[in-house]
């Protein structure tokens, strides 16, 4: 799919990168030219909890990047499921804007399905208790995945989420967007195929979409095959703007705006 990049790049937020797995000697180049492409900010992604410690070091100094705290369901079964009470610990520090990524995965079958769950559930209590977004990876699980967000907010109340690198059917977009999430968008958005998750994307409501790179993975076209970056965000939110019929401009302006309401701790601040 080929779409005009803008002259000038928007302003534009990559809600979802894992920056710590770039060599430390590239962070700076990375970063760089991020900025330079209009990525003025980014979250990067806990995947365990040793690993959110260490995030927490390497955003820290550097403004317009933050962080969330948790453990991949694909790593669910390394360590002991998370006390909620740990997890809203952790998201005390300024630099923490979101717990996760959590949620399920099915296609590799790394950690059991009833760990993967367990582990889903703290996370969700976790944010609720805390108040911020939970960020939700979903692969080949969508009705355990809308059975958990249905449970648990009839259990304990709303909380805010949001269904990262969305690559799912649409009737789990649909059930996120009743139980007030929002859902993100990745380079998968461009790849010719794409076709469906192009009319999902199309059709969310306009306050509810996000975009993000996923990076290092996920590169995308022009760029796939590639070891992915935050810059290259600019070129998913291209892909969004044209099958949603606005400008570059618009479409970032609307993301970001959406992403001051799902991480209020980012707005007004430069921490």
């Amino acid at each position: 799919m080929d779409v005009m990049m803008p002259d000038r790049p928007p302003l534009l937020i990559d809600s979802h990168c894992h920056l710590d797995y770039f060599k430390p000697e590239e962070f700076p180049d990375v970063i760089a030219r991020a900025r330079a492409a209009g990525v003025g900010e980014m979250v990067s992604i806990g995947t365990s909890l040793a690993q959110s410690r260490r995030i927490l070091d390497l955003v820290a100094g550097h403004p317009g990047l933050w962080c969330s705290v948790g453990i991949h369901p694909q790593h669910a079964h390394e360590e002991p499921i998370p006390e909620p009470a740990d997890l809203v610990a952790m998201t005390r520090h300024p630099k923490v804007v979101g717990i996760g990524e959590t949620g399920l995965d099915y296609f590799y079958e790394t950690a059991p399905h009833e760990v993967q769950q367990a582990g889903f559930r703290a996370h969700i209590r976790a944010a609720r208790d805390a108040g911020v977004a939970v960020a939700i990876h979903a692969r080949d699980a969508d009705a355990d995945i809308a059975k958990i967000l249905q449970e648990e907010r009839t259990a304990g109340g709303p909380f805010d989420f949001l269904l990262h690198c969305f690559s799912s059917g649409r009737a789990l977009a649909e059930t996120a967007i009743k139980l007030g999430g929002y859902v993100s968008f990745s380079g998968i958005l461009t790849f010719p195929k794409s076709i469906e998750l192009r009319e999902i994307a199309r059709d969310m409501p306009p306050d509810r979409i996000l975009v993000e790179t996923d990076a290092p993975y996920l590169a995308p076209a022009p760029k796939r095959g590639k070891r992915n970056e935050p810059a290259w965000v600019a070129h998913t939110a291209a892909t969004l703007a044209e099958v949603r019929g606005l400008t570059a401009e618009a479409l970032a302006a609307l993301t970001t705006a959406n992403f001051r309401r799902l991480y209020p701790k980012t707005q007004g601040v430069q921490a």
